[in-house]
């Protein structure tokens, strides 16, 4: 567009963008599924407030980001785009005037007080979602700032669970000044629908419905799926000739057992199970050494957190095969998902063993107030099998490409 006879390239919206902005209200609410653009949508909104055009005079506009590095990236494309209309630039607030009159601040929602006391026309929350206090950003600081000039607002993002932004989606429905969409990825015509059939081949099931289709779900159990049917798989004792193995070992701390998971690599089937309460480490090194005499595993993957370390380097010195495994809240979702993939796709088998048939159907998800999930047990109960399982199958299905 121009602007002071000056050519500004905004954002182009796509028909699935053109459809909210035709539809829009004073409060839109925007789940969309990831790479739906709505980014793009919220800047072009942002831009579009900000220079004016015939009957619609130049605005303040402003822009919130959960955090500060993903403030820096609508900063940086905004200011690009903008250049050629900007009057002055403050990198250091980040704030534009603009020759038309409007302006562009953005704020980082990591201290929600910070745009107390401003007045603007309109405001974009991107990410809502993962914004830790969005309530109180929303209700005592960003909704006063546009009382002035009865501006309006944008909340775009990716669902996170039942929080806060579901709150404002659900309400939405009420009508009135508030309106909600719903897009999914698939709802971009610029993303190939086989790459979206190879997302939803790659993900679970639970992450494809939340991330893609852009669906609402409730935290809790349910993370692992079609384990009756999975619990098929015969148990060995020992290694059948010209098969292959990997263990999994998750150490006992404290109340927890110690677990070690043998996959049959030759079936893809967990086909032993040893769990004990023994925490001394020469107990628990003594008792791995004799489970893989018996099964010779290629890998064995096992977890170095706190006391994993001095087991490690015991069964290290005996030219054991061991693949220590840092778990942190990343690495633990990693190959929990992966484990959970294998599950649906019925790539996997495992022991009837009651007590890991009882983790896994138990086994929860929690929501973080950074937006991620923790992967669990339910209070009161243990995740030791989930993880030597977790472990195993990561060994299996790719620990060789994920470098943490």
């Amino acid at each position: 567009m121009r602007a002071h006879e000056r050519v500004v390239s905004l954002p182009k919206p796509h028909p699935g963008q053109v459809e909210i902005i035709r539809g829009a209200g004073r409060y839109n609410v925007c789940a969309c599924g990831r790479r739906f653009g709505k980014s793009q949508l919220g800047m072009n909104r942002l831009m579009l407030a900000a220079i004016g055009g015939p009957g619609k005079p130049a605005q303040h506009a402003a822009w919130f980001a959960p955090t500060y590095k993903m403030l820096l990236e609508a900063w940086n494309e905004t200011r690009r785009r903008l250049d050629p209309v900007t009057k002055r630039t403050s990198e250091q607030t980040h704030r534009l005037d603009l020759l038309t009159g409007g302006t562009v601040e953005m704020w980082s929602l990591d201290d929600p007080n910070a745009a107390r006391g401003r007045a603007y026309g309109l405001a974009v929350i991107d990410e809502a979602a993962m914004v830790v206090r969005l309530q109180e950003a929303w209700q005592e600081v960003i909704r006063p700032t546009l009382a002035d000039t009865r501006g309006s607002a944008w909340f775009l993002s990716t669902p996170k669970g039942l929080n806060y932004f579901y709150t404002l989606y659900r309400n939405a429905d009420d009508g009135g000044d508030w309106r909600a969409w719903c897009k999914p990825t698939s709802d971009n015509p610029y993303i190939s629908p086989v790459e979206i059939a190879s997302m939803q081949h790659d993900m679970p099931e639970r992450v494809f419905a939340q991330e893609v289709r852009a669906e609402f779900l409730a935290d809790g159990a349910g993370v692992f799926r079609k384990i009756r049917e999975a619990a098929i798989a015969e148990e060995q004792d020992e290694a059948i000739p010209g098969h292959q193995y990997i263990m999994g070992a998750d150490w006992g701390k404290f109340e927890d057992s110690t677990v070690l998971a043998v996959i049959d690599t030759t079936l893809n089937a967990c086909v032993h199970l040893d769990r004990f309460n023994q925490i001394d480490y020469s107990l628990q090194a003594g008792r791995l050494r004799a489970l893989a005499d018996k099964f010779k595993p290629a890998q064995i993957i096992a977890e170095r957190n706190s006391m994993g370390e001095p087991i490690i380097e015991r069964l290290l010195a005996d030219n054991l095969p061991v693949q220590p495994f840092l778990t942190t809240n990343a690495t633990k979702a990693q190959i929990i998902e992966a484990l959970a993939l294998a599950f649906e796709r019925d790539t996997l088998q495992i022991v009837n063993h009651p007590v890991l048939v009882g983790e896994l159907e138990a086994y929860d998800a929690e929501r973080l107030p950074s937006g991620l999930l923790r992967y669990g047990a339910p209070g009161g109960m243990h995740d030791d099998c989930v993880m030597a399982l977790a472990l195993a199958w990561y060994g299996v299905a790719g620990g060789q490409w994920w470098i943490f």
